[in-house]
């Protein structure tokens, strides 16, 4: 039994640490501005798939590492990424049947949602930012969620069926 819900975990908990890794890799000067937020991204596809494992808890404790990594106030990512796995949480079983270019829609505004909240946290906190860094990465995250939403889903089928 723990071996079976160990299997269907690995992929979750090793999808999560690629997606940190994609985070914190420094990359040049002007492509860094149009990193797709990886984290926020897998959130939202694993509050989707999983709803009840791997949700708002999650979205905390993935928050709290990001704004260690980076440096930033202390729950921001937080922050903003509970309040997007809680509205996908809250909306999954809607989200699932959507068609991919609706739900690439949707993903777009809960990335917008996730930047709006970094931004007026760090408005609040007195630190400025270019607006190209708020909405690029909405851009590159729309753009890359389709190709990551089906490589995922084949990882959790693969997972589910235990090869």
């Amino acid at each position: 039994m723990s071996r079976d819900r160990d299997s269907r975990r690995l992929p979750v908990i090793a999808t999560l640490l690629v997606g940190l890794m994609l985070t914190i890799l420094p990359l040049p000067e002007g492509i860094e501005q149009f990193r797709p937020d990886w984290l926020a991204l897998l959130v939202i596809f694993w509050a989707m798939q999983l709803p009840r494992t791997w949700s708002i808890g999650t979205a905390w404790i993935i928050g709290i590492i990001l704004d260690v990594s980076y440096g930033t106030l202390l729950g921001q990512h937080a922050l903003a990424l509970c309040v997007i796995a809680f509205i996908t949480v809250r909306f999954h079983l809607l989200m699932r049947v959507f068609p991919l270019s609706q739900l690439s829609a949707t993903v777009f505004a809960l990335l917008a949602l996730y930047q709006f909240l970094l931004f007026w946290i760090n408005g609040v906190a007195g630190v400025t930012a270019q607006a190209m860094d708020y909405w690029a990465p909405v851009i590159t995250g729309t753009l890359v969620w389709p190709f990551l939403y089906m490589f995922l889903s084949g990882v959790r089928d693969r997972a589910r069926a235990g090869a």
